[in-house]
């Protein structure tokens, strides 16, 4: 897949051989443009996150989506390679006081704001390196480490920016819910994966077919199964990492009740996003080689209405319980 003209334009004006000067504002608002116009199973800045918040989660979303794109846009791996380590070089010179990029002018007030570390940025833009030499995993534990990359330093930002105490305890229980969500989206993504990225994220070692891959490919190009056989050899096996998957969702379950009230809502939307999704390919039977199954806008807005009534709820309850 090759990165879209605008994004091609961005990189001409925003690149490592070019770079146009902003000021802080404009690059802020640069970031909240692109948060509010990606797709995104839920918008990054939906009416769950505190207004005083919205500049903060825009810019550390503009990191990751720009990271992603230079990593899975390019459609030539050493390019991409390329482009991360110029990254990591703009992130390191924010980090040292004298942000360049637009995005990194957005984020280093942020990053100063609430005491951001670096390593989970860093930990981010190696997951995208890894994604450019490895597309393979042989077990469960190499694919978990890979969602340590790629996953959990999302959550343990998201955290950070609410204000909520840095325990490993939290942390702990972020990261099991990040990997599950992870996890899933690789599961929901089978098609695309292969077709789009010659990607499998299954573990081999989970996979007793034949010519798998040969299989696949075929199969998810046709849009049906290529032979009796591999659909419900596939079905099993997707099965078996659903399976997998779902403990992640409960071990990290006990993290909503240690929440503030303000943190609560966003973290509950993802996870039960996230299981919504789960359920949904074992509903369609575990056929994701063939279909990928997405939330209906209906079921996103009653869910974000959802995550809000429960948070007003909250709300009065805490102002009750505070009264003479």
């Amino acid at each position: 897949m090759m990165m879209s003209v605008s994004t091609i334009q961005q990189l001409e004006m925003f690149g490592p051989d070019r770079c146009e000067t902003l000021s802080v504002e404009q690059a802020r608002q640069m970031c909240l443009r692109l948060a509010r116009g990606r797709y995104e199973n839920f918008s990054v800045l939906s009416t769950l996150v505190p207004r005083a918040l919205r500049t903060d989660f825009a810019a550390v979303y503009a990191f990751c989506r720009w990271a992603d794109d230079l990593g899975d846009e390019t459609g030539d791996p050493k390019r991409s390679m390329d482009l991360l380590r110029w990254w990591r070089r703009e992130l390191e010179q924010c980090f040292a006081g004298q942000p360049r990029h637009p995005v990194f002018l957005a984020l280093h007030p942020t990053i100063q704001r609430h005491q951001l570390p670096i390593e989970p940025f860093v930990h981010l833009i190696e997951a995208f390196q890894q994604d450019q030499t490895v597309n393979r995993y042989q077990t469960w534990e190499q694919l978990v480490g890979y969602c340590r990359l790629s996953a959990t330093p999302v959550g343990r930002l998201v955290l950070m920016l609410c204000g909520e105490k840095r325990s490993e305890q939290l942390f702990g229980l972020s990261d099991s819910i990040c990997t599950a969500l992870q996890l899933t989206n690789h599961w929901q993504d089978v098609k695309r994966d292969i077709l789009e990225r010659d990607r499998i994220y299954i573990p081999s070692a989970m996979i007793p077919i034949e010519s798998f891959e040969d299989r696949l490919i075929r199969s998810a190009r046709q849009g049906y199964a290529v032979d009796r056989e591999f659909l419900g050899q596939t079905r099993s096996v997707l099965r078996n990492c659903v399976e997998k998957t779902w403990p992640l969702y409960s071990q990290g379950s006990a993290l909503l009740e240690k929440l503030s009230a303000r943190s609560r809502p966003i973290v509950w939307l993802l996870a039960e996003g996230g299981q919504r999704v789960l359920r949904m390919i074992e509903m369609w039977n575990y056929e994701t080689a063939l279909h990928r199954p997405v939330l209906s806008k209906p079921v996103k807005l009653w869910l974000i209405s959802k995550a809000w009534w429960n948070a007003h709820r909250a709300r009065r309850r805490a102002e009750r319980e505070t009264k003479p």
